[in-house]
């Protein structure tokens, strides 16, 4: 048996989708030639609406993930079409190297926002969070004598790009990316005397996420954000605000710093900006604005066609009524959750907004995700022991009870399996 054919003897994702064909290795909805990076389920999603995707068979699923917050107006909405394609028609790249409507425009929209005083667009959020690091140590070489050391939070997350991954305080799975960039070291969350002791002279910011999502989602305490705020102005440190995930309404506020009545020097945004669309931003105050010339570029930075998106979405999410119905549909979907985490004997639920997250009695969380997809319900898990909830901020309350309908059958399907594997194991 040749290793073709040994390979093809066990049913894999290619068998459920389309057989690979020797002559044309690159056959559509084959997965041959993707590289192996992420973990991906049996469904191809061809179309999606709303809270809603559809597959290549026609089924529909109820999407409480949106690729990872990033949808924030949920998939394919009219306002975001429109401004996509209109700018489309008129202009798409007209590259970094020169001005556009889209980007003056949005970088001001994002600077009156959130008062800010300066704004770059970039493509991701890792993006973003590479280029504070870069901003906060550039800063140190002109106000602190050179310093460099950033402290992250244990169980965080800021990328992965290179100094991304060496801010980021969870170890990467396999360890295959040692050695990593160093200046960077870890104390635990929600502790501020860890951060006294940590902060040395050679400290320049502390970087945190106002809520840890793939930590489980865990939010920072009031107290705590608070107290690093003071840290920082005591000790004249940059507080770097990592709100990839928290930032654009997701929370409730346009930031979460809104949330907690605090103000960063520098936040990373990324994700719900765009609305699906790759882009991101850096936003800084004060003294933190020392960027020069040449110290940061990109192909797509300022892109026309992402911009547009981004102001599309911004219109939205400044709309009145939007944050506040944001609030009370966040409120409403923690509440049920609640009941329904106390209904099958779980843990707590935590979160701000349409953040949330399901701590579970076991490590079933993989196995739920997987119930519920069968149930036509997308979930994440970031940890073993836990749910994710990110729906879109458009949400509607009927989307939500369908959504506790769906996974109360994937908590009983699950629960039900564990059962006879307890009996099987019994006999």
């Amino acid at each position: 048996m040749n290793l073709f054919s040994l390979r093809r003897a066990t049913p894999s994702l290619d068998d459920l989708l389309i057989e690979p064909c020797a002559a044309t290795p690159c056959a559509p909805f084959s997965s041959e030639c993707l590289m192996p990076c992420v973990q991906r389920p049996q469904p191809v999603f061809v179309r999606g609406q709303g809270s809603w995707l559809w597959d290549s068979d026609d089924r529909t699923y109820l999407d409480f993930t949106q690729a990872g917050a990033a949808n924030s107006l949920g998939h394919s909405p009219s306002v975001l079409v429109n401004a996509i394609a209109a700018q489309a028609q008129s202009m798409i790249n007209p590259g970094s190297g020169f001005y556009n409507r889209g980007m003056l425009k949005l970088a001001d929209r994002l600077c009156r926002s959130t008062g800010s005083d300066q704004a770059c667009l970039l493509g991701s959020g890792t993006e973003a969070c590479e280029a504070a690091i870069t901003l906060a140590r550039k800063w140190g070489r002109l106000y602190r004598g050179g310093a460099a050391g950033i402290i992250t939070a244990r169980h965080s997350c800021h990328g992965r790009g290179f100094a991304a991954l060496a801010a980021t305080g969870k170890p990467v799975s396999g360890n295959g990316f040692e050695p990593r960039a160093p200046g960077f070291s870890q104390v635990p969350f929600n502790d501020l005397p860890a951060l006294h002791a940590a902060v040395d002279a050679q400290t320049v910011a502390i970087m945190l996420e106002p809520v840890q999502g793939e930590a489980g989602v865990v939010p920072a305490t009031e107290h705590y954000l608070k107290g690093v705020e003071r840290l920082c102005r005591e000790l004249g440190i940059l507080l770097i605000l990592d709100e990839v995930q928290t930032g654009v309404g997701r929370c409730g506020t346009l930031l979460a710093e809104q949330l907690y009545g605090v103000r960063a020097d520098i936040i990373a945004l990324g994700k719900g900006l765009g609305g699906g669309v790759p882009l991101a931003a850096l936003l800084a105050r004060g003294k933190a604005c020392c960027f020069e010339h040449g110290e940061l570029d990109g192909t797509h930075h300022g892109n026309a066609l992402t911009a547009a998106a981004g102001l599309a979405v911004l219109d939205s999410v400044q709309e009145h009524g939007f944050l506040p119905q944001v609030r009370v549909n966040g409120q409403y979907l923690g509440q049920e959750l609640n009941r329904l985490a106390s209904r099958y004997a779980q843990g707590e639920v935590r979160g701000h907004g349409l953040f949330w997250g399901l701590s579970l009695a076991d490590d079933s969380a993989q196995a739920l995700v997987n119930a519920a997809l069968h149930e036509g319900l997308l979930l994440s898990a970031p940890q073993p022991d836990c749910l994710r909830f990110t729906p879109a901020l458009t949400v509607s309350k009927g989307n939500i009870d369908e959504m506790l309908l769906r996974l109360a059958r994937a908590f009983s399907r699950v629960q039900s399996a564990q059962l006879q594997c307890r009996k099987g194991v019994a006999v």
